[in-house]
């Protein structure tokens, strides 16, 4: 349980108005997250064998961070910039992933995700490598206000589909661009308009290079059960910073 003192977002005359009422926070568990919390080995145990202890073989409890809902974060996308701007950041450690890789029949590769990639990939024979290169390179200087980078095309009306077939993409690229790329669940998106399926994309490629990692994504080095600890621990700071410049 937590409380304290919370300010009111206004100000008059440069004096900050302070209510009556408290943050408080309470949780029927001894960790944060609820459902999509992160357990050490004597809580993931308790969750799933009861009273039982763990074997002392698995070492100490303390070195276990499992995640009940894993999910990665694209190190460009909203939840990252949303973290960024509260500063909320400064709470938390993040790892990038090391790698995104797709598997095909039988093989694994390194999935390309902008044109320099694309031309090294073992994925693609050559002339596809060059066609998947100039693809890349629109979506890289797509710019949806600058009519310029549109190369004559309304993303807004023509097809996911009608857009591969443009630049000639096979079967083969078509499905690891929208599925391993863009992240699409299924093949609806061929039948979509493009604009997203691009936006899609250029989040996947600006990731990349926002960390400079071997993949897209990012994960907390502890666990995502971090992410409500470190929102409440910066409100609680945030509001005694006020105090002090009350």
């Amino acid at each position: 349980m937590h409380s304290q003192r919370s300010p009111l977002c206004g100000a008059s005359q440069g004096t900050w108005v302070y209510c009556l009422a408290h943050v408080l926070h309470m949780d029927r568990n001894d960790y944060y997250g609820g459902a999509a919390a992160s357990l050490n080995l004597n809580q993931l145990w308790r969750k799933f064998r009861g009273q039982e202890k763990p074997p002392a073989f698995l070492g100490s409890s303390k070195d276990y961070n499992v995640d009940m809902v894993p999910k990665f974060m694209m190190a460009n996308g909203a939840l990252v910039r949303v973290l960024v701007h509260t500063d909320v950041t400064k709470y938390l450690l993040f790892k990038a992933v090391d790698g995104s890789f797709v598997y095909k029949q039988g093989k694994i590769y390194k999935v390309p995700s902008n044109d320099v990639e694309a031309v090294k990939s073992t994925l693609m024979g050559l002339f596809e490598k060059r066609r998947a290169r100039n693809f890349f390179i629109f979506v890289q200087s797509y710019d949806e206000e600058d009519s310029r980078t549109h190369e004559g095309m309304d993303l807004r009306t023509i097809s996911t589909k009608e857009l591969f077939s443009k630049y000639g993409l096979d079967d083969n690229t078509i499905d690891f661009v929208g599925h391993s790329l863009a992240l699409h669940r299924d093949d609806r998106f061929l039948l979509e308009p493009a604009l997203d399926t691009v936006k899609r994309v250029k989040l996947y490629a600006e990731s990349m290079a926002r960390f400079q990692g071997g993949s897209p994504y990012i994960y907390p080095l502890y666990g995502l059960g971090e992410l409500p600890q470190v929102c409440i621990i910066n409100l609680l700071h945030r509001s005694q910073d006020l105090q002090v410049l009350s």
